[in-house]
């Protein structure tokens, strides 16, 4: 099992290597999830795959942002820009990007980010058909979860990887739109300001009831690694090169041997939030898992920082080398080095001379050839030979032996590939619908007003359609974070006998199971589609119509809608967070909660916390409104109203408002982030 390190600059380049990582994974200047990470210049790119091609250790580029419609050949030339570097695989969340690239570049390796929330076997289906080598799941599984989607994706020949140390954010990755509605930086697009970590309580002032411990992991990697698992990843893109150093030294020594009590004492010290949790992983979930940075936290870090510094200011030998020599009088010396990827290189010297006093023996060559501190190679084997009364220089001997790993280093670092292609975006023509489908959303079947008007309701999947009237179309919301494969599918035959025939999907598993059942799909806008091209690919694995992200800027939505089947969240209250630890049941049982509550801010301003299918979400505080931009909307196939706190007299009067472009029907809202325009 590779560990998999996080690398921000050169400093934690060298830490991460140095500390024993098998692989790293950076960013570009753009297109990265840590945008605020120093990151790489193409420059700085090519020297980091060099650096790391000589030490055998592979380069992962994060490409891991959902794609703006403008910004696809941009994304596109990036990648085939790193791929020329020399980079050993993409992690990519963009369905779009993903789908281009397998076409226009597909020597690339693909692994999926856990941007895309992979989490059931389900998804493997898709993935395979996207041509992904490797899944990165989500940080919410639980053992038994993990453990069964490797046996799964063995089957597909995907690898699995798994966080296994760093932060842990609150929400599911990928379903998060916290950052961008309440700061108008988006962690979809790699600029996260974490307001997670602010005051958020669930019941009296002062409480961090969204903020978690620092996963870790570390204690279960053999586990993991018998399970399947190839890769062991760390976060932290953003953190100094001590952490850094720190957490790929705990996992090498883990993996190797026993934990480093020190060590790990350590990596605890550089950073943490009140100490790590295992809780996902366990199936362990609740108060235990929260926990903030304090000021103490802080302090302690300072002393650890020049413990840890020793973990990397000196080269890592871990390349092995054999040493090949037979030296003879009157015969310039020739010396083989050869490592254990197929690449030799010979040095040549002076012929040896007649020896005056004492002869140079086989034992002081192979002492000479084999003092190689400072690179990244050792002795693993020599096979030295010399005729008696022969003398080489001590000086004679050291610079052979610079000049033989210089060489071999530039040869190990050579990379021949000059990769060409020409991306040309899809010409649309903005096309104007004749009215856009109405498609309510409701929590539960109990909300739904006596007499309802639309093209069609959405409701969660085990509730009960049969008062759906017969004219409208009734739909199923999968949930967007699925346990039970089986049990979903059992519950979507049963439901045909109610005349539900779509299903509204929030990820790639629930499209794949509701494809298997025979059902329509409408995407939702849980699947961060924003360009054209994920359009295409969401359309190519399953749905026949797609919810934009709810992050798009509404002239580029009108733009990619004459794609067809494009839809939006028009109105209601934008889900900001889907968690699987309740922050509500940190104060109050779910009896005491009745589906009613709420996390207050540091502000005061309070936002609803609804439950179903074993997950939380957190909704914005006032709802998005559209109704009086007809215009806008009229470029659109279908709308999603959500409704989840609305009174049932009220419901019906909005609807109403979208139907016939009413005026603004509502007081408090919000245009949420349609007619702003993210980084």
């Amino acid at each position: 099992m590779e560990i998999l390190s996080p690398v921000g600059n050169f400093e934690a380049l060298y830490a991460s290597v140095r500390s024993g990582a098998d692989a790293v994974y950076l960013g570009l200047k753009d297109f990265s999830a840590r945008r605020n990470a120093d990151n790489f210049s193409f420059d700085e790119l090519r020297r980091a795959t060099e650096y790391c091609r000589i030490r055998s250790v592979k380069v992962y580029v994060a490409l891991n942002i959902m794609i703006k419609e403008n910004e696809m050949s941009s994304a596109v030339n990036a990648a085939v820009s790193a791929y020329n570097c020399g980079v050993d695989a993409f992690i990519i969340s963009d369905l779009g990007l993903i789908s281009v690239l397998q076409n226009l570049l597909p020597e690339a390796v693909l692994h999926a980010s856990t941007q895309m929330t992979v989490h059931s076997p389900a998804s493997l289906i898709p993935l395979k058909k996207l041509g992904i080598k490797r899944v990165v799941l989500a940080r919410e599984m639980s053992r038994e979860e993990i453990k069964n989607f490797c046996i799964e994706a063995g089957k597909e020949d995907i690898e699995v990887e798994v966080f296994v140390h760093g932060a842990l954010c609150m929400c599911v990755s990928g379903k998060c739109l916290l950052s961008s509605v309440l700061g108008g930086r988006s962690g979809n697009r790699g600029l996260c300001a974490g307001p997670c970590r602010l005051e958020f309580s669930a019941s009296k002032p002062g409480r961090y009831d969204l903020s978690l411990k620092d996963l870790s992991l570390i204690d279960y990697l053999d586990e993991l690694r018998q399970m399947g698992v190839v890769s062991a990843k760390i976060e932290g893109r953003m953190k100094r090169a001590e952490y850094v150093a720190a957490a790929t030294a705990a996992c090498r020594a883990s993996m190797e041997s026993a934990p480093d009590n020190k060590l790990l004492e350590a990596l605890k010290n550089v950073f943490s939030r009140s100490g790590f949790t295992s809780g996902y992983y366990e199936g362990v979930l609740g108060t235990d898992m929260f926990g903030v940075r304090t000021k103490e936290d802080a302090e302690i870090s300072k002393t650890a920082f020049s413990f840890l510094h020793s973990f990397y200011k000196a080269e890592r030998q871990s390349i092995p080398v054999k040493i090949y020599a037979r030296i003879k009088g009157n015969t310039p010396i020739k010396i083989l080095f050869a490592d254990n990827s197929g690449n030799s290189i010979a040095v040549e010297g002076a012929a040896p001379r007649s020896a005056q006093n004492r002869s140079t023996e086989k034992e002081d060559i192979i002492l000479s050839l084999s003092k190689l501190g400072g690179t990244p190679y050792y002795v693993e084997n020599a096979d030295v030979e010399i005729e008696n009364g022969l003398y080489i220089s001590r000086a004679e001997l050291n610079d052979l032996r610079r000049n033989a790993a210089d060489t071999l280093s530039t040869l190990r670092a050579k990379n021949e590939r000059n990769k060409s292609v020409r991306y040309t975006p899809a010409r649309l023509e903005n096309t104007r619908k004749s009215k856009p489908k109405i498609y309510t959303k409701f929590l539960n079947c109990r909300d739904l007003p006596e007499s309802i008007s639309c093209d069609g309701v959405i409701l969660p999947l085990d509730n009960d359609f049969k008062n759906i009237p017969e004219d409208i179309l009734k739909i199923a919301e999968l949930p967007r974070f699925i346990t039970d494969e089986k049990r979903i599918l059992n519950r979507l035959s049963d439901i045909k006998k109610q005349g539900v025939y779509t299903a509204y999907c929030d990820n790639l598993e629930s499209i794949t199971l509701a494809h298997i059942a025979g059902f329509s799909v409408i995407a939702s806008n849980g699947l961060n589609c924003a360009n054209t091209e994920s359009v295409k690919t969401i359309k190519s694995l399953g749905a026949d119509m797609v919810s934009l992200s709810a992050e798009t800027n509404m002239d580029n939505g009108r733009h990619i809608a004459s794609a067809g089947g494009v839809g939006i969240f028009a109105y209601g209250r934008l889900p900001l967070m889907l968690t699987r630890n309740c922050p509500v049941k940190n104060t109050k049982t779910c009896t005491e909660c009745a589906g009613k509550s709420f996390l207050t801010d540091r502000m005061g301003v309070k936002f609803p916390v609804r439950c179903k299918n074993g997950f939380s979400e957190i909704l914005n505080s006032t709802p998005i409104y559209l109704a009086d931009k007809a215009d806008d909307l009229s470029a659109f196939d279908f709308l999603i109203l959500s409704f989840t706190v609305e009174e049932k007299e009220k419901i019906q009067n909005i609807i109403n408002a979208y139907s016939h472009s009413h005026k603004k029907s509502v007081s408090d809202y919000t245009r949420g982030l349609y007619y702003k325009s993210l980084l």
